[in-house]
């Protein structure tokens, strides 16, 4: 087996086997830090955003996510699959307002927060 890619100075890129990056962005996450101010006991914050990046990416963190829904709903004794889908109108035409609203690119369009003009204050005092 070939050694993990190393930094200039030996230190290697691949994640420590005492930790996993599930748990280091579990933990950035559940307390609300910065990537880059995770202590520094754990993995660099890059190596752990990388693999939190690419989870997202693969959709593990959404097939977590269903698993989970799918085990509390047996365990409350109901079937792992909701049979049934409520929606109110007022939310399916807030969802039709914002695909209207959005740009080429994807973004939201430029109809959000106050114009302003690049001139002066037109008061005088």
């Amino acid at each position: 087996m070939a050694d993990p890619p190393r930094y200039p100075g030996g230190k290697s890129l691949a994640p420590s086997r005492r930790c996993s990056p599930k748990g280091e962005a579990r933990y950035v996450l559940e307390n609300g830090i910065k990537w880059r101010a995770m202590p520094h006991d754990l993995p660099h914050w890059s190596t752990v955003y990388h693999y939190f990046r690419k989870w997202q990416k693969e959709g593990v963190w959404e097939k977590a996510v269903q698993a989970l829904a799918r085990r509390d709903r047996e365990r409350e004794g109901r079937y792992a699959s909701p049979s049934a889908l409520v929606m109110d109108s007022q939310s399916v035409v807030t969802g039709i307002a914002r695909i209207l609203q959005t740009t080429e690119k994807g973004g939201p369009g430029e109809t959000t927060g106050r114009k302003r003009s690049k001139g002066g204050s037109a008061r005088k005092g």
